[in-house]
């Protein structure tokens, strides 16, 4: 039998049957990896955090060991719970508003080079003026804090998506552009089959940026506005948090922030991927 299936093998070697085998393997191997070394590197940087804390024999209330933190976030998950709805609320919200503004400004930008030189460089100006500079300003002409720390979100993602949308639109190929232009298509049925879908790519690229974006602006703009009470968000928590030295709570607060921006740039990857990975060669495994 052993016989047999060696000389399977051997008959089966350099075609094209042996070579679908090697790819899986080595696809099964790959996606094993990609899982376990991530997790792998998060623990030993966790390893290395209480080796610190031991070795050094640092004290609680200068840096807080893993444990104090996971304990901070199970004692004090009632206090950082509803900050961090609020901070998602105003994230993506202001993701979902520049979502629609960027692309839909973009669309009319590049329907004429006029309405693009009257309009962009106002885009340009709010993406080149530092945030914390604008957050008090919308603080005082805002009607409530919550609208100005929305706002202040919404400038921040907005930019990225707009630029990543008006390059991608305006970099469709010429030979498709001529090619519509010769079966009779009108501006919207070029705008609709072709540059629209043509800037998929492009729009990918600017849901990533904006994304991260809009959660550091959110925090930013927290932090400008020092906004407390029921609708304060995690980034008071962090305020509230230093000054009262309980540091297991801060690091807890950054915690949930850097796993909230990290559950953003995934679900963003992925959108991301959905769009592309049947037809751009960024999203599609090489062949060869």
């Amino acid at each position: 039998m052993t016989d047999a299936v060696q000389t399977s093998n051997m008959s089966e070697a350099g075609t094209d049957s042996a070579v679908a085998i090697a790819v899986a393997r080595t696809g099964t191997v790959e996606k094993i990896l990609r899982i376990v070394i991530p997790f792998i590197m998060v623990a030993l940087a966790i390893g290395l955090w209480q080796l610190h804390i031991t070795v050094n024999e640092v004290p609680r209330y200068i840096m807080p060991a893993p444990g104090d933190v996971i304990a901070a976030l199970y004692t004090d998950w009632g206090t950082l719970s509803p900050s961090l709805l609020v901070t998602l609320r105003i994230t993506f919200l202001a993701l979902g508003i520049a979502l629609v503004g960027g692309v839909g400004l973009a669309i009319i930008l590049v329907q004429s080079k006029w309405i693009e030189l009257a309009i962009f460089p106002f885009a340009v100006i709010l993406q080149v003026t530092p945030m914390i500079a604008i957050a008090p300003l919308l603080i005082i002409y805002m009607p409530d804090t919550q609208s100005a720390l929305l706002t202040c979100a919404f400038v921040v993602a907005f930019f990225p998506i707009l630029s990543n949308m008006v390059a991608g639109l305006k970099s469709v190929d010429h030979n498709l552009l001529n090619l519509f232009e010769l079966y009779g298509a009108n501006r919207w049925q070029t705008l609709l089959y072709l540059k629209l879908p043509a800037s998929l790519p492009y729009f990918a690229a600017g849901l990533r940026i904006g994304g991260g974006l809009s959660l550091i602006a959110a925090v930013v703009a927290e932090f400008a506005a020092g906004s407390a009470g029921k609708g304060a968000g995690l980034a008071f928590r962090l305020l509230e948090s230093g000054y009262r030295l309980n540091y297991p709570r801060l690091y807890a607060a950054l915690i949930l922030l850097m796993v909230t921006g990290v559950a953003i740039f995934a679900a963003t990857s992925l959108i991301a991927w959905l769009l592309l990975h049947r037809w751009h060669e960024s999203a599609m495994k090489r062949e060869n």
